[in-house]
């Protein structure tokens, strides 16, 4: 399956960080290409064209992966002339060397809202994003110390900038390009490699900028020289210039990805995620002891020979054994939601396992996306096959309409959402409209190809035979309630993931990279451990107030930790984006509830997994008459 899924990619877009190097040789040209504009405000990535920027004579683009568009990449060439090794001090971008460039009113509105909006520009050179060097300085308190400042780095270039109710375009780039010298043969041309892309954005009125007709420029000293201003009621008049320096580096053309990398805290995440690893298995452990011990006990009294009292009254769990496996109410739709958590599980496992061992490294654009959706296809065998069965084992019947019923329903409510938001997106003339096809060819034919095997398979083998006649249910306690047990069960997954959930936020929302994979499968493992656990004890306080109505009440328990996320999600709109319009404010809970419900889906998922065995295991377990 890997290797399908190396052939869908095309050679180009997956290789592991370190593999496929370009050598230049000195005035080779290294092409500059432009990806997008984003901004953490409005959410909508745009096109590079979008905006009057100088055009090359022939506008070229890149054929996309998957991942790719559902990212809003649309990677293009533009102007920039840069050549290996070749410093140019200033130049004028557009083909006329000293008539500026006239933008009209529109033009110039649409500049100064995306400056509003806080757009950034991303631009690549030999695959590497360009990036901003942010300089600061660490020990705030000792100050006449020797001073030592923290460098970080920001993706892309800002658009501009305002200053008071005035817009000031970058119109002039400083392009910084590191270089490391490859070793070669003595009488050999030295070959170099690009390691990392630097950009320092200016802004520069055009009086201040001395253009010649070789389209060479002269910069103004820095501090006599004042902004280009864009006044979004008149056409403006302006140059686009840009400046290239080298420097060579020891970096590494293998660790050249480091710098975007490290952009955020590793310690801190080491020192959280080993704190919820000990917390999480301290509890654990003690949860199994508590129930081992019980269920120990339960099972020596139950099986003690009858003759002490025959009249005894039965109570506890063994009570209820001859309804415990009572098919539950609409068991189509409870087999459908497991089959597609079965399928979301797989897909997640094998992604996060292959991103892990760094297949999916960031500079492969889009690999994830890609991957994460063939997957999720072709995992639909899986799903399909789990549902049948299970279906099956509940009475079921109809195992086409079954079928049908797990190849669409999940994919049917995500296409929803996605669809309605698509609509918005495309109104806005965005780049990160989603087109649908390729889903119902490859998954539908998937998914009934496992339910059918499924389906005809022996179903699980259930220890007790059930009773003709359904027992009554007692009254039940107020903590035994649906939602109070959604909220206790939600606690401990959740605060085994939450910090890490920051980190995946903050890549989805705020254009970070993430790359901390490692970290992720153990997340992922503590997930699953937690899950199980706390369903296996929910079910078993269930049983044991003689409710036997399991099925679907612990598919909804198990997944409580996705509500957690769904406040979580909201605390960080609030808190943590500067999200104010509509449209960003609509994208951004849409997504979120399509991940709540996906979040829910697996959680629930091996929740009544981990039930299903524990109640088939301690039923076996029992002497029944």
């Amino acid at each position: 399956m890997l290797a399908l899924l190396l052939l869908l990619h095309g050679t180009d877009s997956f290789y592991v960080p370190g593999v496929a190097p370009i050598n230049f040789h000195r005035n080779d040209p290294v092409e500059i290409k432009a990806v997008k504009l984003t901004s953490s405000r409005t959410q909508l990535p745009y096109e590079y064209y979008s905006l009057p920027f100088c055009q090359p004579t022939k506008i070229t683009y890149k054929a996309e992966n998957l991942g790719e568009v559902l990212r809003g990449d649309r990677i293009v060439n533009t102007p920039f002339q840069v050549s290996m090794n070749v410093e140019k001090k200033c130049e004028v971008l557009c083909n006329f060397p000293n008539k500026p460039v006239t933008l009209t009113v529109e033009q110039s509105k649409l500049i100064a809202e995306r400056i509003r909006e806080d757009y950034y520009v991303h631009l690549i050179a030999d695959n590497l994003p360009v990036a901003t060097r942010l300089e600061f300085y660490s020990n705030r308190e000792e100050e006449d110390k020797k001073k030592e400042k923290d460098v970080q780095f920001e993706h892309g270039y800002r658009l501009g900038f305002m200053d008071g109710n005035k817009f000031y375009l970058h119109n002039h780039l400083s392009f910084i390009l590191y270089y490391h010298r490859e070793d070669v043969e003595e009488k050999q041309e030295p070959t170099y490699r690009v390691v990392r892309f630097e950009v320092i954005p200016q802004s520069i009125k055009l009086e201040d900028l001395k253009a010649d007709e070789k389209s060479m420029c002269t910069l103004p000293e820095a501090t006599g020289s004042a902004p280009q201003e864009i006044d979004p009621s008149k056409e403006n008049q302006l140059l686009f210039t840009y400046s290239v320096h080298w420097e060579e580096s020891d970096i590494k053309w293998a660790s050249r990805w480091d710098t975007y990398l490290t952009m955020s805290d590793v310690q801190i995440h080491w020192f959280s995620i080993i704190n919820s690893v000990v917390v999480v298995f301290f509890l654990s452990g003690i949860l199994s002891m508590i129930i081992i011990r019980t269920l120990r006990k339960d099972i020596a009294n139950y099986n003690k020979e009858d003759d002490i009292e025959d009249t005894m009254e039965e109570s506890g769990w063994k009570l209820v054994h001859g309804d415990v496996f009572r098919p539950p109410q609409y068991p189509m739709i409870l087999s459908s939601l497991l089959g597609s958590g079965i399928q979301l599980f797989c897909m997640i496992l094998i992604v996060i396992f292959v991103a892990m061992l760094g297949m999916l490294s960031p500079s492969s654009r889009g690999a994830l996306m890609t991957t994460a959706c063939f997957l999720f296809m072709f995992m639909g065998v899986f799903g399909g096959f789990f549902a049948g069965r299970l279906y099956r084992t509940l009475k079921g019947h109809r195992w086409k309409k079954g079928a049908f019923c797990t190849a669409t329903l999940y994919p049917g409510v995500v296409f929803g959402i996605c669809f309605v938001l698509n609509c918005f997106i495309w109104g806005k003339h965005s780049s990160g409209a989603v087109p649908f096809h390729m889903w119902f060819g490859i998954s539908l034919p998937l998914v009934y190809l496992g339910y059918y095997f499924g389906f005809r398979k022996q179903p699980y083998d259930n220890p007790v035979r059930t009773n003709q006649i359904p027992r009554q249910i007692p009254e039940q306690r107020w903590y035994m309630n649906k939602f109070v047990g959604i909220l206790m069960a939600g606690i401990l997954p959740f605060g085994a993931m939450f910090i890490e959930l920051f980190f995946i936020f903050s890549a989805i929302w705020e254009n970070q990279f993430y790359y901390l994979f490692g970290f992720l499968f153990l997340v992922f493992i503590i997930l699953v451990v937690s899950c199980s656990q706390i369903s296996i004890v929910m079910v078993y306080f269930q049983l044991c107030a003689e409710d036997y109505r399991w099925w679907w009440r612990t598919f909804l328990v198990s997944g409580g930790s996705a509500f957690y996320v769904l406040i979580y999600a909201i605390f960080y709109f609030v808190n943590k984006l500067d999200i104010v319009e509509f449209i960003p404010s609509l994208l951004y809970f849409g997504y979120t509830a399509l991940m709540v419900l996906s979040f829910w889906l697996l959680t629930g998922t091996i929740g009544f997994y981990a039930a299903y065995m524990f109640v088939r295991k301690i039923y076996a377990a029992v002497k029944i008459d």
